[in-house]
């Protein structure tokens, strides 16, 4: 890798901010794609933990589009000179609601950018900090924190790490992550990355056997299953972790399970093997 890590910390503290109104039609469309009855979404209801996802769209030129279809690096993100780019993982605080109607700002900013040696070569983790905030306040209603990973491209040879055996838990649900499926989660957060609809590139360029379940579909989809047995939870914070790629090639699970302290919810997924794919943890307040 040809660019030095004193270039790439001094991506460190960039700060870019974007605003944003939480408008109807996103809340109504992701509704329907989660398979939930229609809902109308008026003014005043509250988003559903991880559904500002939905807002705050990259709109870069398409003259300004990568290869992998994201935005060419180097503007905001650093210029990371490694193909392959996947969601790592987030933590989340959320400190008051978000509504349908709010006029919200978010600042990100390059928190940290750092080069490690994996067993498949160089990786680069870039950590973001956004923080949105609702009708001009202070405070931020919602603080995350986003981990993205940088790999090189596969080389033949190349071992994948040992899988991770899933729990048995209380709750349980199947996803089939059909093409629509991915389609509809890529169409709703404006996602241009080919890896999740384009499956000669993602096969033949990236090396990968299909399409990959987006991680935030994933990520939500275990807060959805969280939404779906204790309705009324008033959830404080939020982390997960990717641990293998989920493929579109067969249906997987969303699973979870209130711990003993009656406050925390253990939630990850499995694939059709009943390998962890996603691992997360939900406090509630």
């Amino acid at each position: 890798m040809n660019t030095a890590t004193d270039t790439l910390d001094a991506w460190i503290g960039r700060s870019e901010t974007v605003q944003d109104t939480i408008t109807t039609a996103p809340v109504v469309a992701l509704t329907a794609t989660l398979d939930h009855p229609a809902f109308d979404a008026p003014t005043g209801t509250p988003l559903p933990p991880l559904w500002h996802w939905l807002y705050f769209l990259p709109k870069h030129r398409q003259s300004d589009i990568g290869a992998d279809g994201h935005a060419k690096r180097g503007g905001f993100m650093p210029p990371v000179p490694l193909p392959r780019r996947m969601w790592a993982g987030s933590q989340f605080t959320f400190h008051s609601p978000i509504r349908v109607g709010d006029a919200v700002a978010r600042t990100s900013t390059i928190d940290d950018v750092s080069i490690k040696e994996g067993r498949t070569g160089k990786l680069v983790f870039v950590k973001v900090r956004h923080e949105v905030r609702c009708n001009g306040a202070a405070d931020p209603a919602l603080v995350e924190f986003h981990d993205i990973v940088y790999r090189e491209a596969q080389r033949p040879g190349d071992v994948a790490p040992p899988p991770q055996a899933a729990a048995q838990g209380a709750w349980r649900r199947e996803i089939v992550p059909d093409d629509v499926l991915l389609f509809r989660y890529s169409a709703l957060t404006f996602n241009g990355h080919r890896i999740h609809y384009d499956r000669q590139y993602v096969t033949q360029v990236e090396g990968y056997p299909g399409l990959i379940v987006h991680g935030p579909l994933i990520a939500t989809l275990l807060m959805d299953l969280l939404r779906r047995q204790m309705p009324d939870a008033d959830v404080a914070s939020f982390r997960f972790k990717a641990v293998r790629p989920t493929f579109d090639l067969h249906p997987f699970h969303v699973n979870g399970e209130l711990q003993a302290d009656g406050k925390t919810v253990r939630l990850w997924a499995s694939d059709h093997e009943g390998w962890l794919t996603m691992d997360a943890v939900a406090v509630l307040r």
